[in-house]
């Protein structure tokens, strides 16, 4: 395993990594919270907002890997209100392309840094 950094994405708030190439393959990202690494807060807005700069920071940490988000091949989203899902997907739409990825989207009581989203993917090589 080879854990995979980037200064693009939000470093890691705990004892994780950004994302682990299994060498077998697959890379696997840690859940990407809306957090502009720039900054180190959340984009001015909402869902809509918070959901591009999460896919943002996925995107970063996968071309550290030398992938892209046409690579992905599961993506998993963490919903702070399900009621947010439509807008979403809305800009989920904008990054993905034919053949999707598989996804699950799931609404929990309540993200890190009260974020209202939080997207994790896999991706193959």
């Amino acid at each position: 395993m080879k854990a995979i950094h980037t200064e693009k994405a939000p470093a890691a708030i705990g004892p994780y990594s950004q994302a682990i190439d299994s060498g077998a393959g697959l890379v696997f990202l840690s859940g990407q919270l809306p957090i502009d690494p720039a900054t180190g807060t959340f984009p001015e807005g909402g869902i809509c907002e918070q959901t591009r700069q999460s896919i943002r920071n996925a995107a970063a940490i996968l071309a550290e890997a030398g992938l892209s988000l046409a690579d992905v091949v599961k993506t998993t989203v963490f919903l702070a209100d399900m009621g947010d899902f439509a807008a979403m997907n809305e800009v989920y739409a904008e990054f993905f392309a034919a053949p999707y990825p598989a996804r699950s989207a799931v609404a929990v009581k309540t993200l890190p840094k009260a974020a209202l989203v939080e997207i994790e993917c896999i991706a193959a090589r």
